[in-house]
């Protein structure tokens, strides 16, 4: 197994290790794993290309280093541990043998159906056990997954199957998602309409037993054609540098993005970073509350856990499904001792209530973890004392899909906890701020823009079709550095705090504002729910701030304004107070959760006639009245 932090003295040798000499320092985390041919170079790179290969020449299969190696010491322990949508029905335990068995089954009906190494294969399922079976399918025999969130609009899915020219699509008949049955079969039926020919089978698995429409030349059924397959299947020896999976992130406008990420790299700091960042215990229960659609759920819920031996936890359902409390009854009935979840989930489980979690045992939870957006101290201090009664650690993880992994975090019970602070980087993690001329910014106390100046293992490799894509976004900007797109803040001891994106970053006569430190503000109203900010052009000051906030019941009156007012004045300055506050009921949102301030922005700049497709919102509703009730 990698190596595992275990004080804070070891966490600054570690450090400075990874940083004198990086080569030498990921060589031995990588000689922990199997490797059916050594690598002969440790990492060959240049960011002007961008070119960088990790591990190079070695030959290894990252489900053999999941599954296979862990079949002598830890065959019968749980592997994955699957939560239905519904309480009332039987939990699933698969272990780690059963779990290389169903596997081996899985990549042997993709290679019956003419599946290879390769060759794409997109997955757009529920959060079932499948899921994770199909994916590992994918991994043993060398062909590249691509996981689409099961809540994409046809179109949507249509664009990232004809973009990775996938050979093959896996899907469900319906999904559970609370008390709704939705029709993904029908989805992929729509966007196949739409054209998508690439296409050769579909494979469906009978998930709710409902009908659906039936092409016999096109589709299959899972049960008939994994159920009877061979329980062993050879495990492809692949390169370190061959594709392992594609994963599509959203631009603002155009084709979707795929980032791409390779084997050998990606294996070594999932399994890294998970067991450094969560300090698992080889008995320990771990939950990320994610769905596998997102990077979150490929990283840690999947690769890192299994690679660490894990036991790791999908969820089919939401939390609010059959009550608000199943989050937390969940962690009660498994003994959860991580628990991993979004700053959106925390929020909304806290408007309904601080009693909810007081009414289940929690004891069990030793470190909590936040992903996905900056959390806002409010929220942070609710999830301290009502989830972990101030005895977990929470690590305030900072990453992206581009990364692969966490990079900065605290290390729970090693490095210290600072409110809204994703803390410091892990080792190997040349995290540095600089100003928009790309000068290193070295001090402490000051803001500046986030990038990495060297290489880590699970760096996005290119932007699948399109490498220039790759280099202009994420490269270009600073010479010899990756720019994460990221604004961010260095306290007097080195602590960093990921205050937003730069395009969510306000300039109000001539101060620089991030929209995350507003929220936070305005979130601190005992009546506000949620908020999101935005700039938007103003006569005199530039930028106007303009705030669209989610209250309470009846709280939505000039007297809650003022007081909002009165908040940001308290907590920043009185030139961080919005110029316009816009009650709302809800917010544009992505279905992973993160909200889409680029249409806000658009309502805000009265330029709502050219929003573009919002069909792959979580609740494209709310947008017309939003737009309504906009000033």
């Amino acid at each position: 197994m990698t190596t595992q932090i275990t004080s804070l003295e070891e966490y600054h040798k570690e450090y400075a290790k990874s940083i004198e000499n990086p080569s030498a320092f990921w060589k031995k985390e990588a000689e922990t794993f199997h490797w059916f041919k050594p690598f002969n170079e440790v990492l060959k790179w240049n960011f002007e290309e961008p070119n960088v290969k990790w591990f190079l020449n070695g030959k290894t299969n990252i489900t053999y280093n999941a599954l296979d190696r862990h079949i002598r010491d830890r065959g019968d322990k749980t592997a994955i541990l699957w939560e239905p949508n519904h309480p009332e029905e039987k939990v699933v335990k698969l272990s780690y043998k059963e779990l290389l068995t169903e596997v081996c089954k899985c990549a042997n009906a993709f290679k019956n159906l003419g599946i290879k190494k390769g060759d794409r294969v997109v997955l757009y399922m529920p959060m079932v056990p499948e899921l994770a079976i199909g994916v590992l399918a994918c991994a043993r025999i060398g062909a590249v997954h691509s996981v689409v969130f099961a809540g994409f609009s046809a179109r949507a899915l249509s664009d990232r199957v004809n973009d990775a020219q996938a050979k093959l699509i896996i899907c469900s008949d319906f999904n559970q998602r609370g008390t709704k049955k939705i029709p993904v079969k029908k989805v992929v039926d729509d966007a196949l309409e739409l054209g998508c020919d690439s296409i050769e089978n579909v494979l469906v698995l009978k998930n709710t037993g409902d009908s659906v429409s039936w092409n016999s030349s096109k589709n299959k059924w899972w049960h008939e054609e994994v159920d009877k397959q061979m329980p062993y299947c050879h495990a492809e020896e692949m390169d370190s540098e061959d594709l392992l999976f594609i994963l599509y992130t959203s631009g603002s406008t155009g084709k979707p993005k795929g980032v791409v990420h390779t084997i050998g790299g990606y294996m070594v700091y999932t399994s890294y970073s998970f067991r450094n960042v969560f300090q698992y215990q080889e008995d320990d229960v771990y939950w990320c509350t994610a769905d596998i659609g997102w990077i979150t759920g490929h990283s840690y819920i999947i690769y890192g856990p299994l690679l660490s031996g894990a036991t790791t936890i999908m969820f089919e359902g939401i939390p609010t499904h059959p009550t608000p409390s199943r989050f937390w009854q969940i962690c009660e009935k498994h003994k959860v001792n991580q628990f991993y979840t979004a700053p959106t989930a925390i929020r909304a489980l806290m408007a309904c209530g601080h009693d909810l979690p007081n009414k289940s045992d929690l004891s069990s939870i030793r470190v909590l973890g936040t992903v996905g957006e900056p959390i806002n101290e409010e929220a942070w201090h609710w999830y301290d004392k009502h989830i972990g009664r101030g005895k977990a650690p929470i690590v305030d993880t900072w990453w992206q899909t581009e990364t692969g992994g966490i990079l900065i975090s605290p290390l729970p019970g090693i490095t210290d906890n600072k409110p809204t602070y994703a803390s410091y980087p892990l080792p190997g993690i040349q995290a540095v701020l600089v100003d928009p001329d790309g000068n290193e910014l070295t001090e402490n106390n000051v803001e500046g823009l986030l990038c990495i100046k060297h290489p880590w293992p699970s760096m996005i490799r290119t932007t699948y079709g399109d490498h220039e894509r790759c280099k202009t976004v994420y490269f270009s900007t600073f010479k010899g550095m990756y720019f994460t797109g990221d604004g961010a803040r260095k306290d007097d001891e080195g602590r960093i705090r990921v205050i937003g994106r730069v395009d969510d970053v306000i300039n109000v006569s001539g101060h620089r504002m991030g929209t995350a430190e507003v929220e936070n503000a305005i979130n601190e109203h005992p009546n506000v729910i949620e908020s999101a900010i935005v700039g938007y052009p103003h006569d005199i000051k530039g930028q106007g701030i303009y705030a669209f906030v989610i209250t309470q019941g009846a709280a939505k009156d000039n007297t809650t304004r003022k007081e909002i007012l009165e908040v940001v004045t308290r907590e920043i300055a009185p030139i961080a107070k919005p110029d316009k506050i816009q009650f709302v009921d809800g917010l544009p949102k992505t279905r992973s959760g993160k909200i889409m301030r680029r249409i806000l922005r658009k309502v805000a700049s009265n330029e709502a006639h050219s929003l573009g497709d919002i069909s792959t919102l979580l609740n494209p509703e709310c947008v017309q009245e939003i737009i309504e009730g906009a000033f």
